[in-house]
Formats: C-alpha cells, structure tokens, sequence
C-alpha cells in the first residue's frame, strides 16, 4: 500500500527541497542546486500530495503506488504549466532543462516506489 505524503521518498525530498530552499541556496552559488535541484524533486515530493487529495475525492480507485501512467500524465501537465504557461503569466522563464529534471526525478521516483512495492509483496 502507498502511504502518499508519508511515503519515504516524499518525506526525504520535500526535507531536500526545505533544506536546499533555506539553508543551500542562499550561501551556494551553484546553477544546479540554484535551479535545477529542485526541479529534480518535482514528482517525488508533489505526486504524492495530488494522488492522496484524489483518493480523497474518490478519483483514484486504488492505494498502489504511482503508475507509470500516473507520472507521465502528471509530468506533462506540469511541464505544460510551469514552463508554457507560466512563463506567459509570471515572471519566470521556461526552461527545456526544467523539463529535462522533471522526467529525471520523475524516472527516479517511479523506480524507488516499484521497487519497494515489489520489496513489499516478497516479504509478505
């Protein structure tokens, strides 16, 4: 069973995202961790608030971790969102690399949660 906002990975890469965001970034001058650090933890930390609010509303019918489905739908419209549309109604640029780190995360992510499902069914 997926534990969403108590998953593991979600835990440990929204503390990375706190972590990079306050105490990182402000003394770093680095273009990845000033960038695309955070965009790397795009899927790991949110996918899993969005997917426990649909369960919530009775939109996803099960507790499995994300599907393969599941994060490329979400990886689209955010890719889409933060980096087509946003940059016409806010002041940030879109950026290729952005989506580049959104699917890298996202691969990562969907990995970590096969494998630990698959860690899960073996030692029941």
């Amino acid at each position: 069973m997926f534990r969403y906002w108590r998953d593991p990975l979600c835990l440990i890469s929204c503390a990375l995202y706190a972590l990079n965001r306050w105490a990182v970034k402000p003394h770093v001058h680095s273009p990845f961790l000033r960038g695309q650090f955070d965009d790397l933890l795009l899927i790991p930390c949110a996918l899993p608030l969005v997917l426990w609010l649909q369960r919530k509303l009775g939109l996803r019918k099960h507790d499995a971790p994300p599907t393969v489905s599941e994060i490329a739908f979400h990886l689209v419209v955010w890719s889409v969102l933060f980096e087509v549309v946003g940059p016409h109604i806010m002041r940030v640029t879109g950026d290729p690399l952005d989506v580049l780190a959104y699917v890298a995360g996202g691969l990562v992510a969907g990995l970590w949660w096969q494998l630990a499902a698959r860690r899960a069914r073996t030692a029941a």
